[in-house]
């Protein structure tokens, strides 16, 4: 009897399923677990900001945690160059080597995937593949994702010591996308709520952090 073939695993990641055309490309992936991503971006300083909802891939979704820039070549470290200039603009322009020396990372939190059209708020099976592209999500992405709190579970438990931070950031980023921007935030901090429940003073903390007044 000949041997099986092992069956092909593909990342979730490769699922072309949920591509959304009104998503923005800004990177790709060049570390990855199921918890966390690793991006280096296409252009310097071309980040999105802290708490914005990232697809990873097609299928993968996760919260920009922090960004970086730093040289290309770790060994190698920026020097300062701008003695007699006026602006850092200038600096730029006497050294436009600088756009190839130099690289702008994020780091992401993993929050959930999609399948067969349903949003899983949860870690998925496997870690995209390392050069997936990264796109910051649409608006319909974002509220058709958000539309349920299990995600900011993920963000709470992380290691991150501005964890705090971060979950406040994605919901800031988040909050627009919605046609009730201060109900989509009061729904998801009681969902918060429910998950600090010993914690008043970390709740109390994060929703400091959010634009709950009515004239916000």
């Amino acid at each position: 009897m000949p041997a099986a073939r092992p069956a092909s695993n593909p990342s979730p990641s490769s699922d072309p399923m949920t591509a959304d055309p009104g998503a923005t490309k800004f990177g790709e992936v060049v570390e990855a677990s199921v918890d966390s991503v690793t991006g280096q971006c296409h252009t310097l300083y071309g980040a999105p900001p802290l708490g914005t909802l990232v697809r990873v891939g097609a299928s993968l979704f996760a919260v920009v945690d922090g960004v970086s820039t730093a040289a290309l070549d770790p060994g190698r470290r920026v020097i300062a160059r701008g003695a007699g200039l006026e602006s850092e603009s200038d600096v730029y322009a006497e050294n436009p080597q600088l756009e190839r020396l130099l690289r702008t990372d994020v780091t992401l939190t993993m929050v959930g995937h999609e399948e067969g059209g349903r949003y899983f708020q949860h870690l998925p099976p496997l870690p995209p593949r390392i050069h997936t592209f990264l796109y910051a999500c649409s608006g319909a992405e974002v509220r058709g994702f958000m539309e349920r709190s299990d995600w900011t579970a993920l963000v709470l438990a992380s290691a991150l010591p501005t964890a705090d931070d971060v979950l406040a950031a994605a919901l800031r980023e988040a909050a627009p996308n919605f046609d009730d921007p201060r109900a989509f935030l009061m729904q998801t901090c009681r969902a918060i709520a429910s998950q600090l429940p010993t914690d008043a003073a970390r709740l109390a903390a994060i929703m400091r952090r959010l634009p709950l007044s009515e004239d916000s």
